[in-house]
């Protein structure tokens, strides 16, 4: 949920929609008590931006100016916010879209119109956007390293799908043998033994040395995955299908062994940022969330306390909560689609650690389960009650107590809700990434 911020704006002596792109922005401009728009474009370069801005700054004494444009991340942002008379306005390219198709049902677009499209929802709708206010300076690093982390963990996931396709044509016995592809271990035994056929060729002794030198302390495991390549048969001859799966071995194998030292001087830089930030007690305090999940939900509410003003506003902040469409006498309730992916998929992995950790949350999910609910469904629903605690915890600075909880939960627990006649529900399923009703209740 995009609310306005409560703090009043202050008397803007300009007003300026900004259609950024790779090479240009396109620029329209109004100044406060004047309806005459002027337009321009600005190169995307911080000398020709710095420029434009220092223009403005003479032209209008210091003043402040308002600047909507469709990114609250990236490199236009990061050129702007440096400048103190600049108030940035963020808005939903979605929503620039949604207004631009009221007068162009066309779909007609270019960035000259574009940009005072934007001028023109700043300039009228001002009171429904939200102030850019950045979090502290170690609140945002951690959400770019915690979000980098992820980007360099899917790539190896992503390498390591592609090295096990590639040994099960050619090369299947490794699997068995290899508990974990994208290990050291792993990488050195593919990149010295990229088939069967050159394994075979070594001593026992040399591949049992081998295990042993890697840390395979288990004697018995290394004995029987010598004993099966003696009985180990190649998967195929075929020289179209090994060479150039060799070569493909050795490549992956080396981006495996670069990506793991990179995501383990992420975790350490994670770990000094995470420990010294303010609400590192306030987030440790809960079940599931360690040295992972901990940091990530820092990123996720990050450190501006008046950002939300209530715990649904962070439950759809994040797609936890659910979206509800009304019409007449029906109602359609479906999951979030417009929200940050990293941020649900946050809550939701934690969501899930916290039962191991947390009884109530296991039977809570438990109990889900038995009125029918998929796992997924589950741990959703678990995630959005594990919100509203840390909306309160986070917002009074206090680290969870779970007998406080519990006591409190044991005070307003209620009996059984008398059945209401509302209207109609009509309850749909996920298929093929579209929903389709099931199910009709009142």
């Amino acid at each position: 949920m995009n609310t306005p911020s409560p703090a009043a704006d202050p008397q803007f002596a300009a007003f300026i929609g900004l259609d950024w792109a790779d090479q240009k922005h396109a620029w329209a401009l109004q100044v406060a008590g004047s309806s005459r728009i002027e337009q321009g474009e600005v190169e995307n370069t911080p000398e020709a931006m710095d420029a434009w801005v220092t223009e403005l700054t003479q032209r209008f004494h210091c003043q402040p100016m308002a600047i909507a444009l469709e990114q609250s991340r990236g490199n236009v942002i990061a050129k702007l916010v440096k400048y103190g008379n600049l108030v940035l306005y963020p808005i939903n390219p979605k929503s620039s879209a949604a207004y631009r198709s009221t007068f162009h049902l066309s779909g007609a677009k270019s960035d000259p119109e574009d940009a005072v499209l934007l001028l023109e929802l700043l300039t009228r709708h001002r009171d429904r956007l939200r102030a850019l206010d950045p979090d502290t300076v170690e609140t945002r690093m951690l959400r770019i390293l915690v979000e980098l982390r992820r980007d360099l963990v899917n790539q190896q996931t992503a390498y390591t799908q592609q090295l096990k396709d590639l040994l099960k044509q050619i090369f299947p016995q490794a699997l068995q043998w290899l508990d974990k592809l994208h290990t050291a271990m792993a990488c050195d035994f593919l990149q010295r033994w990229p088939t069967l056929e050159t394994l075979l060729r070594a001593r026992a002794q040399t591949v049992r040395e081998f295990f042993q030198k890697h840390n395979s302390r288990n004697a018995e495991r290394i004995e029987e995955r010598i004993e099966q390549r003696k009985d180990a048969k190649p998967a195929t001859e075929d020289r179209a299908l090994l060479e150039p799966g060799i070569m493909m071995i050795q490549c992956l194998t080396k981006l495996l062994d670069q990506l793991r030292p990179s995501i383990e001087e992420f975790d350490a830089k994670i770990k000094a940022v995470y420990e010294a930030h303010p609400d590192f007690a306030i987030m440790q305090s809960f079940p599931g969330a360690g040295a992972v999940m901990g940091p990530r939900l820092v990123a996720t509410v990050g450190s501006d306390r008046k950002r939300y003003a209530s715990a649904v506003e962070l439950q759809c902040f994040t797609g936890i909560a659910p979206v509800t469409v009304t019409s007449g006498q029906q109602e359609w309730i479906h999951w979030r689609w417009a929200c940050s992916k990293f941020d649900r998929q946050t809550i939701h992995e934690w969501a899930g650690h916290s039962m191991k950790k947390c009884e109530w949350a296991r039977q809570y999910y438990e109990g889900q389960r038995a009125k029918g609910k998929g796992h997924h469904a589950a741990v959703r629903g678990l995630g959005y009650k594990w919100l509203r605690i840390l909306y309160r915890c986070w917002k009074d600075r206090t680290p969870y107590d779970e007998a406080r909880y519990l006591e409190s939960r044991g005070r307003h627990q209620s009996g059984t809700a008398k059945k209401s006649t509302g209207p109609v529900n009509i309850l749909f399923k996920s298929c093929g990434g579209f929903s389709r009703p099931t199910a009709i209740s009142t």
